[in-house]
């Protein structure tokens, strides 16, 4: 029974280490053991059972430990050699100084965090991928810190009624058992940072996080300085709460953010916005760039913009943070007297149409209009994200939105199996770790024995199995159930059977219940005597996801029908323990979301470095590597549209009837095991170097930060001399615009032209009084579609040759190089930039 106490004194008890492992702690608050073999079995070496009843936390693990149980360790040489091993690895990649370019900084925002299963500050695949990224990042030797939320609450626990009904409950986190530590200022107190919500200041408690070379600093308002309950109650849940909660979480990470930093006296040259829900961070920017430098908000937006980079992960609309005007009054009129503006400017920065006095205001919007650099997570996710905000670009083609694409990866040391690991390192290279992302470490894959392969997996499957069983009993314990329903739960899935594995957020796009379409061909499946499958399924709905929870109770009700409860098995409460299981277990991958509605999808790829084969539609990831992957793909390369629901199943069961079951049990014939691991090994040689995350990592770095770092530092200099130019330039060419017009146009040959001959075009422009090097005059070429499109499209530059009059004249000699019916059309645009990838939005094109 717990009681309040009023006052309390508090004081921190930390585990006596003998001097000999005097390290131990050191290395247990920093999450490199989540990722580094050698420090994970420093941990569990200590007590198996204590390691796995902390849930793999080693600061909970140290707390508990008996003092004599550290001494006979401190005692034993082997375990003082794994020691002395575990402190030169951590050595070797914590303390080394990472790569740092005239002071290069990036910092990266996020809502959420997945690092490991013991922190539950995440909820799904966004959330894995930002903890991927900063380990990835650290591997990298990347200059980054992350910003985030510490959640007392975290996200919720699921567990399941008799009836399979999901239920949650909200355990609390005890930040002083985590590995995660209070930031103190220089007078040895807990670092705070404060920002001002209508009901008055509150107070924000700044916590560490180190992730190998990395920093996360995560945010805590739960702390006795606010007396409000709704202050202290701002970062209790993660998605929890309505969307008042919401906005001030959001204001939290990005606001409070931006002030933790300066405290902690970082100043990043990038700012990376890891979904929208960080994007007030960019108002923060403009105010402390217009007090610190003395800019107008207009300059102080122009610096702002150039080294910001926004990722967006959401391919439908209805996933975007949408606010009430009359929600923003509230919460940033006072913010907007401290910036000198009308409130009416800062909601026309959260708006597709500014006009538009009833439009809600978007956190992707805004996002988008203060970052120079935008990426989707997939190259189809980059063509849906272009059509999905091409309003904002009206006047440009949408192939022309300047979002480009970055796809995601996993972090291979948190996701293979250690099975895996140990036989790599049999027959890779030593340094194969250091050398993942290059496609020729993998090759030597090939020269791994079947029969080897085959067994490392088949013992991975019989571990995934057994934690199934046991996740089973618990849950079957809990609730109170029959002998017989005990019985049963200990003797589902067989060893030897096809196992597919199906395991993610339970959002209805993602279809999980697909598969059960038609359950009487299902069952014949599933059920075949001599050739066997089961389903291993696990997810959770978000709360208020009726739609959702309604998915996993029909499975749920499936699995406990008289011939399927050995075949279908729905395992409670998905966490990355889950996860990892059951990536590295399975032996086929199932993933049919809409196509179109996956921005990337990460837990095929798991899956795929562990040897198990995807079977999914052609969506984000795997649309770029299907041919190559070993899988199989359920339809076409088709955008979803209703009526697919049936022929989609289809495909699923006639893949499984005539293809994926005959060629799996086929390994048990004489000859026919050569197909089945030809195609686990290409899946591992394929997938392993192009989705690691460090080539993710690495991506970023030369196509999106360095560009912005140079930005930074260019725009910058002379007192942000190059932004007031900037925002005055700006402010000149749309003042004249509307009168910029096309005067005259060469004609298109009206004779048929000979493909490699040169075609002369021409323009003369009435610029208003703008000068020639102020625009960009362009002639776009492509062939002309069958609904009169241009497709294929070329852009050429017209550069000035002479100006008379009122009229300038730019002018260029093109080449066709296609052949058939072509047409071209001329534009002219500010010239505003060399990269039109980082045009501003809305951007002004006139057309002839």
């Amino acid at each position: 029974m717990a009681y309040q106490i009023q006052p309390l004194r508090e004081f921190l008890m930390q585990p006596s280490l003998p001097p000999q492992l005097e390290r131990l702690s050191e290395m247990a608050y920093n999450l490199l053991w989540s990722w580094e073999p050698v420090l994970r079995a420093l941990f569990r070496r200590l007590d198996p059972v204590l390691w796995q009843e902390a849930g793999y936390n080693p600061v909970m693990a140290l707390g508990r430990i008996p003092q004599e149980t550290l001494e006979r360790a401190a005692a034993d040489p082997r375990y003082l050699a794994l020691y002395a091993h575990a402190c030169e690895r951590f050595d070797a990649q914590v303390h080394m100084r990472t790569r740092d370019q005239e002071g290069d900084l990036i910092a990266y925002f996020s809502a959420e965090y997945g690092m490991t299963e013991c922190l539950p500050i995440y909820s799904g695949g966004l959330g894995v991928l930002s903890g991927d990224h900063l380990k990835s990042a650290s591997d990298c030797e990347v200059p980054l810190v992350g910003v985030g939320l510490l959640y007392q609450s975290g996200y919720f626990r699921q567990y399941l009624n008799p009836d399979g009904w999901q239920q949650e409950r909200f355990p609390v986190n005890d930040f002083y058992s985590l590995p995660v530590r209070p930031v103190q200022d220089e007078a040895g107190r807990d670092l705070k940072v404060s920002v001002t919500l209508p009901s008055g200041a509150v107070a924000i408690r700044v916590w560490r996080m180190d992730v190998g070379r990395v920093r996360l600093y995560l945010l805590d308002t739960n702390i006795p300085d606010n007396a409000l309950p709704q202050d202290r109650s701002i970062t209790d849940q993660l998605y929890g709460g309505d969307v008042d909660t919401r906005i001030r979480q959001e204001i939290i990470l990005g606001i409070g953010g931006m002030r933790a930093l300066r405290a902690l006296g970082l100043n990043p040259t990038v700012y990376h916005m890891n979904e929208g829900h960080s994007a007030f961070l960019a108002l923060e920017r403009v105010r402390v760039l217009m007090e610190t430098y003395g800019l107008n908000f207009d300059e102080a937006l122009e610096a702002c913009r150039s080294n910001n980079v926004f990722t967006t992960h959401t391919p439908v609309p209805a996933g975007i943070d949408l606010f009430d005007p009359g929600m923003m009054y509230y919460y940033f009129q006072d913010y907007c007297r401290e910036l000198g503006i009308p409130f009416d400017r800062l909601l026309a920065l959260g708006r597709r149409d500014p006009d538009d006095g009833d439009e809600r205001f978007s956190m992707a919007v805004l996002a988008l209009k203060t970052s120079s650099y935008r990426n989707a997570v997939s190259r189809l996710h980059r063509h849906v994200s272009q059509s999905m905000w091409s309003s904002l670009w009206p006047n440009l083609p949408q192939w022309e939105v300047p979002i480009t694409s970055v796809t995601n990866g996993v972090h291979l040391p948190s996701w293979l199996s250690r099975g895996l690991a140990d036989l790599y390192d049999q027959y890779l290279q030593p340094d194969w770790r250091e050398r993942a992302d290059d496609p020729a470490t993998w090759e030597l894959v090939r020269e791994i024995p079947d029969e080897e392969l085959e067994e490392v997996h088949r013992r991975q499957k019989r571990r995934m199995i057994t934690f199934a069983r046991r996740m089973q009993r618990q849950a079957a314990e809990r609730r109170n159930v029959s002998p017989v329903e005990l019985r049963r739960a200990s003797e589902v899935l067989d060893p030897n059977a096809l196992t597919i594995g199906f395991a993610r957020r339970f959002a209805t796009y993602k279809r999980a219940t697909l598969i059960f379409k038609d359950i009487d061909r299902l069952t014949r499946i599933l059920c075949d005597e001599e050739r066997p499958v089961q389903l291993v399924i696990a997810g959770k709905a978000h709360p208020k996801d009726q739609g959702g929870k309604g998915l996993i109770r029909e499975i749920v009700q499936y699995s406990h029908h008289p011939e399927l409860w050995r075949h279908i098995v729905f395992i409670e409460d998905y966490d990355m323990k889950i996860a990892r299981e059951l990536v590295q277990g399975c032996d086929i991958w199932l993933n049919n979301p809409r196509r179109g509605e996956e921005a990337c999808g990460t837990s095929g790829m798991k899956a795929a470095m562990n040897g198990v084969l995807n079977l999914s539609i052609l969506d984000g990831w795997f649309d770029e590597v299907f041919e190559d992957s070993g899988g199989w793909a359920i339809g076409e390369r088709d955008l979803y549209r209703e009526g697919q629901d049936d022929l989609h199943a289809s495909a699923i069961y006639y893949l499984l009837e005539n293809e994926i079951v005959p060629m799996y049990y086929a390994r048990h014939e004489a000859g026919g095991r050569a197909e089945w691991m030809r195609r686990m090994k290409q899946s591992i040689i394929q997938i392993s170097p192009r989705f690691d995350c460090r080539r993710m990592v690495r991506e970023y770095y030369s196509q999106l930060y360095q560009p912005a770092h140079a930005a930074f530092w260019e725009t910058s200099r002379d007192n942000f001399a190059k932004a007031r130019e900037k925002a005055n330039w700006n402010s000149r060419i749309a003042e004249v615009w509307d009168r910029v017009r096309f005067l005259e146009a060469s004609p298109a040959p009206s004779i048929p032209v000979t493909s490699g001959r040169s075609v002369r075009v021409r323009a003369a422009i009435d610029l208003a009084g703008l000068r020639a090097d102020d625009v960009r005059v362009e002639v776009v070429l492509g062939r002309v579609g069958p609904h009169g499109y241009l497709l294929d499209t070329e852009v050429s530059v017209l550069p000035p040759q002479e100006s008379h009059d009122a009229a300038t004249v730019f002018a260029t000699e093109i080449t066709p190089q296609q052949t058939g019916r072509l047409g071209w059309s001329l534009r002219i645009t500010p010239n505003h930039c060399e990269d039109p990838l980082t045009r501003p939005c809305p951007d002004l094109v006139r057309w002839a």
